[in-house]
């Protein structure tokens, strides 16, 4: 299978070599995808996951039904930027995503979807953003027959959900950075203060 994965991030790794593995023929593209690369590469299916860029309208209908993003959310809850710290700092759900890639940011219906829970003594930001990455991997190869074929229902994101910018938690931080390695309590404490200043 002709597959385009768009990432730039380091996480990617484990799926890009694991789709190779399954005898795919995998193009990895970190750049800003244009109609023009979507004819030239012609893939069967296009998958985002920790991309960077917003992929256009006339990119998303030349596509149709073949593009698909992994988000480290469970939707409609905490779409947009940073969803695990979010998650924490709102209580809402924690979780991961699949879902069909449409105009609106994290808005398209869901393919399938787990929730999660942690141990928020216990557990950090850097542990559970690890966590989130390796379960949505998983849930992807664990479904790819299904996903690749195109073989689903489509789910509806039911509910109001949340979105974030990068500019809400700059907001909130006022400056301060946050200390990955410090547990969930400790986060959800020190991100607390920041609010009451």
């Amino acid at each position: 299978m002709k597959i385009m994965l768009l990432s730039n991030n380091g996480n990617v790794k484990s799926l890009y070599e694991w789709l190779v593995e399954k005898g795919n023929d995998v193009t990895l593209y970190h750049d800003p995808i244009t109609v023009e690369v979507v004819d030239e590469i012609n893939p069967e299916i296009v998958i985002s996951y920790n991309y960077q860029y917003i992929v256009k309208e006339d990119v998303i209908n030349r596509l149709g039904d073949s593009i698909i993003n992994m988000h480290t959310s469970y939707l409609p809850w905490n779409k947009g930027a940073s969803p695990n710290i979010w998650s924490f700092r709102d209580d809402t759900p924690k979780g991961v995503t699949i879902h069909r890639l449409e105009k609106g940011l994290d808005t398209g219906k869901i393919i399938i979807q787990k929730e999660l829970s942690f141990d928020e003594n216990i557990e950090t930001l850097s542990s559970t953003y690890s966590k989130l990455n390796e379960e949505i991997v998983k849930l992807l190869m664990n479904n790819w027959e299904m996903i690749s074929s195109g073989n689903y229902t489509l789910k509806d994101q039911e509910g109001k959900g949340s979105y974030h910018r990068t500019s809400d938690l700059e907001a909130i931080l006022k400056g301060k950075h946050i200390d990955y390695s410090m547990s969930i309590k400790e986060f959800k404490s020190f991100i607390a203060g920041c609010r009451e200043e």
